[in-house]
């Protein structure tokens, strides 16, 4: 079995330890003004150079159109820092979409466009998406312009296969993503719920689990503290619960700050200093690394859990 990165289609078997859910380029500075950009090549290489060097293999990019996707830049950066990348496809979510696009657009023709992305390649550059997200939904509900991203999303993997990549921040709105998707005939089972140690409610995390989706605790080590031993405790309570199949991990680097040249942890703080702290409060290394490995794989190929 095959997934396609920017360099064209990948073995499985090669993937390695992998990142789900990161940003190589972005732009956000309409949210984070300087640190929101993220456009140096040179500096790129140097990172995921990092991120080899802690024995990490593929990385997911999850950066849209809406804020920066940049599929030749991913391309070059891949070859020269021997880095795996899979490229997401699709539209973000509010306040970045385009409302007036969405509303001249119908569902259909939202998700040809992803289709073409993922099968053709995106615009001349002939650089194919591999997965489909981010789509997010901004607040605690989906508005009006991210229902149609969402359906497009939905229509799009149920003619190409891809796996389906949400933001979901802060709020509980994964539940509600799932809900929606559903309605499109989506399994579950391939999906993955972003952001989810950015709400702090471990029952919302297993609701997730137990409806299939993957969970995605992908802010690890880009925040606070207490926030990284949140972190453990959501894992290790998922794991506890039986639902450790479907426990996804990542940064999430997006800003400068994230970055190991601007004192953040860069794209290897995951295998250097967060698997440790979960084996060091009790989970089996061999589980440990599932969750950087197998796991990842399973999400991105459909692979079964649980």
């Amino acid at each position: 079995m095959q997934v396609m990165s920017v360099t064209g289609p990948v073995e499985v078997s090669d993937l390695g330890v992998v990142l789900p859910h990161e940003h190589v380029f972005a732009d956000l500075v309409r949210e984070y003004r300087g640190t929101g950009l993220l456009n140096d090549e040179h500096l790129a290489r140097q990172e995921l150079g990092l991120l080899r060097e802690a024995g990490g293999q593929t990385l997911v990019d999850l950066t849209l159109d809406e804020i920066g996707r940049d599929p030749a830049a991913l391309e070059r950066v891949a070859r020269a820092s021997g880095v795996t990348i899979i490229m997401g496809c699709g539209h973000y979510r509010d306040p970045y979409l385009n409302r007036e696009w969405f509303d001249r657009h119908a569902v259909d023709a939202i998700a040809e466009q992803m289709v073409a992305d993922i099968e053709e390649g995106v615009g001349q550059t002939g650089v194919r998406a591999g997965v489909i997200g981010e789509i997010g939904a901004d607040k605690w509900y989906i508005s009006a312009a991210e229902e149609r991203s969402f359906r497009a999303a939905a229509r799009a993997h149920l003619r190409t296969g891809l796996t389906i990549s949400t933001h979901a921040a802060r709020w509980p709105v994964g539940l509600e993503q799932l809900r929606l998707l559903g309605e499109e005939g989506v399994d579950p089972r391939r999906v993955i719920v972003g952001h989810a140690d950015t709400v702090p409610i471990p029952d919302y995390h297993l609701a997730l689990a137990r409806q299939g989706s993957y969970v995605s605790f992908d802010s690890i080590g880009t925040g606070t503290p207490y926030d990284l031993r949140r972190a453990v405790d959501y894992v290790l309570a998922l794991v506890r619960a039986g639902f450790g199949a479907q426990v996804l991990l990542s940064h999430d680097v997006f800003l400068r700050g994230h970055l190991r040249a601007d004192g953040g942890p860069g794209y290897g703080y995951l295998l250097t200093d967060f698997l440790p702290l979960l084996i060091d409060a009790g989970l089996d290394r061999q589980e440990a690394q599932r969750l950087v490995t197998a796991n990842p794989v399973a999400a991105l190929t459909g692979g079964t859990h649980g």
